[in-house]
């Protein structure tokens, strides 16, 4: 996948290359770079002493010695001093360059910490999105390489605060245990099932309904009834007049795996593929359950992953790597993974 936010330990992921968090000095320090170079072994303390440092918001590559990843990119991020003193570009820079040359020297996966977000004091939430921005950026226009995020725990405060609090209240409110009174839910049906068609109706206090379906008639509706998931995902990509690479990048799903669904009629993607893709063409939640019963799923209330989902696509925010930091807080799985 182009881009994946994981929880695991730097020193540890299986990678063309690892980014550093470094100081100007390039000769170790706390944090992620003490982790580095402990993991690395004295060589790479004393490749670095040859480089003479490096300035802050650029990059410089050495071997990985005993890391699993070939390569080592160390980078220097800015210190946080309230904002207003270029940390973000410096911050954007950081992650410009490293890619840079991850991609000179060949790598196809590299891996990033949240550059600045430790010691270095960058709002977290703030750190994060500049990190997807500049990552998402670049892989749009380098659909071959890999980037993994790598931070160590899902603290909420990844997110803003009111993004956070917009989720979590969403969550409170549509959210439904799965240790509900089964009983009481099968007497609902059994109600619903013998209920006038009156009784049915929708009434003036219910949610504001998604906007008109795209068929023009039932003949039309019905034409379409047989498609499989492909055939609607083609349909879709063809309507919303967008080409396929903007799609599967928007969606951030491999070329290969769209390459698949392209070419077999009858593939079933997972759930979040195929949700990564509703995302991608930006459809309403008819139009994405839609899209969804094609490849036999459906949304649910009892699964927070799905009332996540409906939250974001009820408030028309279709970004899939801000959906994917939020889904990630909550300790959910990820779209396009």
């Amino acid at each position: 996948m182009p881009l994946q936010i994981i929880r695991d330990d730097i020193t540890k992921v299986r990678c063309d290359a690892i980014v550093n968090a470094a100081k100007n000095s390039l000769l170790g320090g706390g944090g992620v770079d003490g982790a580095i170079h402990k993991a690395a072994g004295p060589g790479l303390l004393a490749e670095c002493r040859t480089l003479g440092g490096c300035e802050t918001g650029q990059a410089k590559i050495t071997k990985g010695y005993d890391l699993p990843a070939k390569y080592v990119i160390h980078t220097v991020g800015p210190v946080w001093q309230g904002g207003d003193s270029g940390e973000r570009e410096l911050l954007q820079s950081c992650y410009q360059t490293s890619l840079a040359l991850a991609r000179e020297y060949g790598c196809r996966s590299v891996a990033f910490p949240l550059i600045s977000a430790g010691v270095f004091g960058y709002p977290k939430d703030q750190a994060l999105r500049v990190a997807v921005d500049a990552i998402s950026a670049f892989l749009l226009a380098n659909d071959d390489m890999t980037v993994y995020l790598v931070v160590f725990s899902p603290t909420p405060y990844l997110l803003s605060k009111k993004l956070f609090s917009d989720v979590r209240a969403f969550i409170d409110d549509h959210y439904v245990d799965t240790h509900y009174d089964a009983c009481a839910e099968r007497m609902r049906s059994i109600r619903l099932a013998n209920a006038p068609l009156s009784d049915m109706a929708p009434t003036a206090a219910a949610a504001p309904a998604a906007k008109a379906t795209p068929f023009r008639s039932l003949e039309e509706r019905l034409a379409h009834i047989d498609e499989s998931f492909s055939q609607m995902l083609l349909r879709k990509i063809d309507e919303a007049d967008i080409t396929d690479a903007a799609c599967y990048k928007k969606a951030n799903i491999d070329r290969k795996l769209f390459s698949k669904i392209r070419s077999d009629i009858h593939y079933k993607p997972s759930k979040s593929t195929a949700i990564a893709f509703a995302i991608a063409l930006e459809l309403d939640l008819d139009e994405t359950r839609e899209l969804l019963a094609k490849a036999g799923y459906a949304l649910s209330p009892a699964s927070k992953f799905d009332v996540i989902i409906e939250y974001f696509i009820r408030r028309g925010r279709y970004n899939v790597f801000e959906i994917n930091e939020a889904l990630f807080v909550f300790d959910q799985p990820l779209l396009g993974t």
